[in-house]
């Protein structure tokens, strides 16, 4: 079985920046299909065209964005539990 090292060396495309420049469109459309795209400079790596990191819903991911009232789960008033209890 490939380590996922090798698996991402896989995935990975290699450009020098002319070829960069002149093929952003198309090297854009590949990172959007999943590829990582290396930018080299004189065979060196000075940059990494890679799509967004995916956020996973989890615990804690809408922190301070939501706020139950302290309240939350007292009792309803009489009237309005009445108009429920029907």
């Amino acid at each position: 079985m490939r380590s996922f090292a090798t698996r991402l060396e896989d995935m990975t495309k290699s450009v020098g920046v002319h070829e960069a420049k002149t093929h952003l469109s198309r090297l854009l459309e590949q990172v959007m299909a999943g590829e990582e795209i290396e930018i080299t400079n004189r065979g060196r790596v000075v940059a990494r065209l890679v799509g967004p990191r995916r956020r996973e819903p989890g615990l804690g991911f809408d922190r301070g964005r939501i706020r139950i009232a302290d309240d939350f789960d007292a009792p309803l008033p009489d009237d309005l539990q009445a108009a429920f209890d029907g």
